[in-house]
């Protein structure tokens, strides 16, 4: 705010003369004090160690310091993804009947799962009360494709033909059963909400690439059906709110309250903005609290939202063999279709994380039917993502993710019939793929037994999930933390380990 602003506020406002007579002893002592702790330190420390030495850097360090470190210091170390997109399937896809592949199953169809495999593990109460636990076998067929002879089922016709850049994890574990907890757990690292998701740590810990559009969108597919997906799951919890993610929706205003009202031009707007902003500078100096500079910065985005969503949301300047690629509902905004296609045009604006939800993958009745149906939902849209992103040259620098929560039970819930049979929820098995910038193409880890129950090989738990994710960002998941309430958390709590395997 200029000059003539501020002195217009404070001269006639005895309470904020005030307050600047104490910011101005305050502004001494601190700026003294931090004067004087650097002269001190630079004595325990060596003037080199203290402002920087040229010193024997090797090759990685000679480019991080050419990376623009931000204010926290990252990225740690190289980062191979520039930006992410998490494609969320809500609901807990079946692994078995989509790429974890058990044949042995078909002979066994309506026999009683052995109490050996089960173990002891918690059932939900669903099935729980069941008398029998009978063998449901995949009602899909399943072939080999690609170079990888990757097993995809024949539910996604179109991801069969982009295995070679996929590198999926069939070993994958979470502690949570039930639809809430699990999916909180997966985007914010634990079962309550109140944590930070994962776009909210990645935006505090990386900022944005785009200072005219969020680091952080989420998108949401439009009438979904199934477990309700709350704002939580891509909130900010304790880290400052200019963090949380901005949902982009479908229609007119892709942001709610982003227009503005009617009979009203806006051309005040930026004065307006200037003059609040110098009001809160003044509260932010006499009381220190983060939240007013993060509420400003809000302000401010906002404001350059007002042209930068418009023309990033406009989708009819894509060509029709894109739309073709993407297929017809890529032309019906909100769709997920439509949704792949805006992210990766967000990515090319700078956006660094976008996170898709699709809702509808929780199958306790009519499985096949209802699987057939979000594959047909999804299948065309995901495989073009891939395709896109590789066609454009940015599948090298961005990270793909496809998953859900949790996975699905062997075992049919309720009525069992050849053609018919619904899938409990399964924690302790089941797949994801990551696809792109510094993970393995072409590449499974992790196995499963013969009924896609227990992990044998290589399990791969949501926390180790995180780490590897954040390091593919040039992140140290235990270096990146934030103090809240007397402790300092993390992403990944107190837990998870980088797996090498997975990355190039």
């Amino acid at each position: 705010m200029c000059n003539d602003h501020h002195n217009k506020l404070t001269s006639n406002n005895r309470d904020l003369q005030k307050i600047e007579r104490q910011i101005d002893r305050r502004h001494f002592l601190k700026k003294t004090s931090l004067g004087l702790g650097a002269i001190a330190l630079s004595s325990l420390l060596g003037s080199e160690k203290m402002f920087g030495a040229t010193g024997n850097k090797t090759k990685e360090d000679l480019i991080l310091e050419n990376y623009n470190k931000n204010r926290l210091g990252l990225p740690h170390h190289l980062p191979k993804a520039k930006r992410i997109i998490y494609l969320f399937q809500s609901g807990g896809p079946s692994q078995m009947d989509l790429f974890d592949y058990k044949p042995k199953l078909v002979d066994m169809f309506g026999k009683e799962l052995p109490e050996s495999i089960i173990g002891g593990q918690r059932l939900t109460g669903m099935s729980g009360s069941q008398s029998t636990l009978p063998i449901a076998p995949s009602t899909f067929n399943f072939k080999q494709y690609g170079k990888s002879k990757a097993w995809v089922s024949d539910a996604m016709p179109y991801l069969s033909e982009v295995v070679d850049d996929l590198c999926f994890m069939k070993g994958m574990q979470t502690d949570q059963i039930n639809h809430t907890p699990a999916i909180t757990f997966m985007q914010t690292g634990h079962q309550l909400p109140g944590r930070p998701s994962i776009g909210s740590w990645l935006s505090y810990g990386l900022g944005s690439d785009n200072e005219n559009l969020p680091t952080f969108i989420t998108l949401v597919s439009k009438n979904g059906k199934g477990q309700p997906l709350k704002s939580s799951l891509w909130g900010n919890g304790f880290l400052p709110t200019e963090h949380q993610g901005v949902q982009f929706r479908s229609g007119k205003d892709p942001v709610l309250y982003l227009s503005d009202p009617e009979n009203y031009d806006g051309n005040d707007r930026r004065h307006m903005l200037d003059y609040l902003g110098g009001l809160n500078d003044i509260q932010n100096d006499a009381y220190g609290d983060p939240e007013i500079q993060a509420r400003m910065s809000q302000y401010e985005m906002a404001f350059k939202m007002q042209t930068s969503v418009p023309e990033v949301a406009d989708l009819s300047d894509e060509p029709d063999h894109i739309f073709e690629l993407y297929g017809k509902d890529s032309r019906d905004p909100g769709t997920y279709a439509a949704n792949c296609l805006m992210a990766r045009k967000l990515l090319e604006k700078g956006v660094k994380f976008v996170q898709l939800y699709h809702q509808g993958w929780d199958q306790h009745n009519n499985c096949p039917g209802g699987l057939k149906n979000q594959c047909k939902k999804t299948d065309q849209g995901t495989a073009a993502l891939i395709k896109d992103l590789k066609q454009r040259g940015m599948l090298d620098d961005t990270l793909v993710i496809w998953g859900g929560e949790f996975g699905r039970t062997v075992y049919s819930q309720g009525q069992l019939t050849k053609e018919n049979h619904g899938r409990d929820h399964h924690p302790k098995a089941f797949t994801m793929w990551m696809a792109g910038a510094g993970v393995k193409p072409g590449f499974s880890y992790g196995e499963t037994d013969d009924f896609s129950y227990n992990v044998i090989k290589d399990p791969l738990h949501v926390h180790d999930f995180h780490a590897t994710l954040m390091h593919l960002v040039g992140v140290d998941h235990e270096r990146l933390t934030f103090k809240h309430q007397g402790r300092r958390y993390r992403l990944t709590d107190v837990h998870g380990h980088v797996v090498k395997d997975l990355l190039t």
